[in-house]
């Protein structure tokens, strides 16, 4: 990594109240519920490389995005935390129809537009269910994007499931597969019991291949401040699989549509398909698949010497 240019710390373009907060932002946004807030902030200045980082979900936090302060600063890459509406840092509106896929498309539109971010520096960058808002942005909007990253998530949804019964699960002890799908039959996937065979017999190998004890810290203030509000109907209780209301969402067929630069992240050990993830940078026009060996659903953590020197190469070529 070398040291950002000077011009990076220059902030008199800035819109001096962001100064002054030093880069955080509450944005208004509005619903068929009316007017709430989600927080962003803001990390350097280059006019032509922006990136808008959409996390994982639905309901977590921009708590991932911590080890990115490490690389897209040296690189010059300016971008923005953001957690959207329900999260951590955001208004939580009780509105359970809030909750929903296009409006959420529309939340990071109105986002993109407060930002004054466009065509010729704006890069959308999701992992997980950000990942899939960042799809289906890209099919609506893609006019707008300079580039876009679909990092640790599939195009089908239907696809994701069938890799976890066909594939995860079977390597799985067959005995605590059984005891997990009790609990989730039964509707205890809040049983501490549960959440410990989770963590040992999936998380530990599927979502960040670490010794729970030396997980980092932003991984734990995530899962903490996770509303499971919006994660459990959306998504649904398990992480072996997915079953709320994005069950049958696919884009798949629409991947050869989507026309700007994209990089595909997928990684070895993967909650995620990888053989699936370099499929979808061969359908994507000008799509690029990047390949995390040693990682997992988290690779920014357990991959890093992979993750971040690919992930920069590609926002630096555009």
């Amino acid at each position: 990594m070398t040291s950002p240019p000077q011009s990076y710390y220059d902030t008199t373009t800035w819109d001096p109240r962001d100064v002054a907060s030093g880069g955080s932002r509450m944005v208004p946004i509005d619903t068929r519920q009316g007017r709430f807030r989600v927080w962003t902030k803001r990390v350097g200045t280059n006019p032509d490389l922006k990136v808008l980082l959409l996390h994982g979900g639905p309901g977590a936090t921009d708590e991932l995005y911590e080890p990115f302060d490490l690389w897209f600063p040296a690189a010059g890459i300016e971008y923005y935390y953001y957690d959207q509406l329900g999260s951590f840092r955001s208004d939580q509106p009780d509105e359970p129809s809030l909750w929903d896929l296009p409006r959420f498309v529309d939340e990071v539109e109105q986002v993109r537009q407060a930002l004054h971010l466009d065509r010729g520096n704006f890069v959308l960058l999701g992992q997980s269910w950000g990942g899939l808002l960042a799809m289906e942005y890209a099919v609506h909007h893609q006019e707008h994007l300079k580039g876009l990253v679909i990092s640790n998530m599939m195009s089908s949804c239907r696809l994701y499931n069938a890799f976890a019964n066909d594939v995860l699960m079977p390597t799985m002890d067959q005995d605590v597969l059984a005891e997990l799908k009790r609990f989730e039959a039964e509707g205890r996937t809040d049983d501490p019991r549960y959440e410990e065979l989770m963590v040992e017999h999936h998380y530990l190998l599927h979502v960040l291949r670490m010794p729970f004890e030396e997980w980092p810290d932003p991984v734990l203030r995530t899962f903490a401040h996770l509303n499971k509000d919006i994660y459990v109907p959306m998504q649904g209780p398990s992480e072996l699989g997915l079953s709320g209301t994005l069950e049958d969402w696919d884009r798949s067929d629409d991947l050869k549509d989507i026309d700007v630069p994209t990089l595909v992240i997928g990684a070895t050990h993967d909650t995620m398909d990888p053989d699936h993830m370099r499929w979808m940078s061969e359908q994507l026009p000008q799509g690029r698949y990047l390949h995390c060996p040693n990682g997992s659903h988290l690779s920014q953590f357990d991959d890093p010497e992979h993750y971040f020197p690919g992930l920069v190469k590609f926002l630096r070529s555009l």
